[in-house]
C-alpha cells in the first residue's frame, strides 16, 4: 500500500516528490546508492527479490524519474505477476544517458507491446523531472489519452494502490491537503532545505491506521489500509528464520539488469509476518536542475527497526543536459 506525491507548489522547486514504500519487512531490500555499471547513472534503493533487482523509485544524473506504485489486490498472493512491475521501471531509468526516448514514446512502447498482461497492476509516473510527468495505467486501454501531471505550477497530486481519478481513498486526499501545508509552512517561515525535508517527512509519517485485536495479520488489515499514509508494523511475524535466510540470498548476489525472459516463481517466503512502512525517500528537484535525494529506512530485512544513526542517506547532484 504505498503512496506518493508529488507538487509543483514550492517557489523554490520546480517539483518535489515524497514516497512511502510499504512492504514486508523480510522482503530483502537495498539502501539507495548509485547502480554499478553500465547502470551507474541511475540512483536508486532496490528490490533484491528478484534477480533483476528492480526498483519502484528512482532517478537518473539525466533527470529521468520513474515511481511506482501497485495496484490493490484481494489477497497478498494475487499482487505477484510473472514478470516484475520494477521492470517496467528499469527499462526506463537504465535507458543508455544519450538515449533520445521521449516518455511519450516509452509510454507508448508499454501500452502496446502485449506484456502488461504478464505483470501484476502498477501506476507508473515516468518522465523528465524539468518537464511534465506521464501516468502510465497498467489496466488502461490503448485508446485512453496518456494523463500528465506536474504539468503546471501549484499543482498536487497523491497517488496510491488505485486509478488515480479514484478519490475514495482517504490517505490520499489527507496526504496531499497534508503536503500543500507543510510547503506553505516552510515558504512562510523562510526554512532550510533540511527543514522542509524534515517536514515532508512528518505528512509521511501521519499513522491513522485503525487498531485491530492482537492477534489480526495482514490479511484482515487490508482493508484499512487506506486510510492511513503511514503503516505501523501489523502482522504476526511467525515465518521460519530459515526461510527468510532462503528469501535474502540474492542480497548477496551481483544479477544483470534487465533480462527478456520470465524469472520463475520468486521465493515468497518475505510474504509473511510484520508488514510497515519500510521506507521513506524525498527528492526535492530546484528549478537551477539540481537534485537532493534523501531516503530514510526504517526497519532492516530482519524487520528490527533501524538505528537513528543509520537509517538515513542524502544525495545531490546537478542534472547533466
Amino acid at each position: 500500500m504505498c503512496i506518493a506525491f508529488f507538487s509543483t507548489a514550492h517557489p523554490q522547486y520546480r517539483l518535489i516528490i515524497c514516497n512511502n514504500r510499504d512492504e514486508f519487512l523480510h522482503r530483502p531490500t537495498s539502501r539507495a546508492d548509485w547502480w554499478p555499471s553500465p547502470h551507474s547513472h541511475v540512483l536508486s534503493a532496490r528490490d533484491l527479490v528478484r534477480p533483476i533487482h528492480p526498483t519502484w523509485l528512482g532517478i537518473t544524473k539525466q533527470g529521468r524519474i520513474a515511481v511506482l506504485t501497485n495496484y490493490h489486490e484481494d489477497t497478498c498472493a494475487k499482487a505477484v505477476g510473472k514478470y516484475s512491475r520494477g521492470e517496467v521501471v528499469n527499462s526506463w531509468l537504465a535507458l543508455s544517458p544519450d538515449s533520445a526516448q521521449t516518455t511519450q514514446e516509452f509510454v507508448n512502447q508499454w501500452t502496446t507491446n502485449g506484456e502488461l498482461a504478464n505483470i501484476g497492476g502498477f501506476n507508473l509516473v515516468c518522465g523528465n523531472v524539468m518537464e511534465p510527468l506521464a501516468i502510465l495505467a497498467s489496466r488502461a486501454s490503448e485508446t485512453e489519452p496518456i494523463l500528465w501531471i506536474a504539468d503546471k505550477p501549484g499543482q498536487t497530486v497523491g497517488l496510491s494502490n488505485t486509478d488515480y481519478d479514484d478519490r475514495s481513498w482517504p490517505k490520499v486526499e489527507k496526504g496531499e491537503d497534508a503536503i500543500v501545508d507543510a510547503i506553505a509552512g516552510h515558504v512562510q517561515n523562510q526554512e532550510s532545505e533540511d527543514n522542509l525535508i524534515e517536514r515532508l517527512l512528518g505528512v509521511l509519517s501521519v499513522d491513522t491506521l485503525p487498531r485491530l485485536s492482537n492477534d489480526a495479520g495482514v490479511q484482515e488489515y487490508i482493508p484499512h489500509l487506506p486510510q492511513s499514509v503511514f503503516i505501523p508494523p501489523i502482522g504476526r511475524d511467525k515465518q521460519a528464520r530459515d526461510e527468510a535466510e532462503s528469501a535474502n540470498q540474492d542480497k548477496r548476489e551481483q544479477s544483470p539488469v534487465l533480462p527478456s525472459t520470465p524469472e520463475g516463481t520468486p521465493n515468497r517466503a518475505y510474504l509473511e509476518g510484520l508488514y510497515a512502512t519500510q521506507k521513506q525517500t524525498v527528492i526535492l528537484v530546484g528549478f537551477d536542475g539540481r537534485v537532493r535525494y534523501f531516503e530514510r529506512t526504517l526497519y532492516d530485512d530482519d524487520a528490527q527497526p533501524v538505528s537513528t544513526e543509520a537509517r538515513d542517506r542524502s544525495f545531490e547532484f546537478r542534472i547533466e543536459k
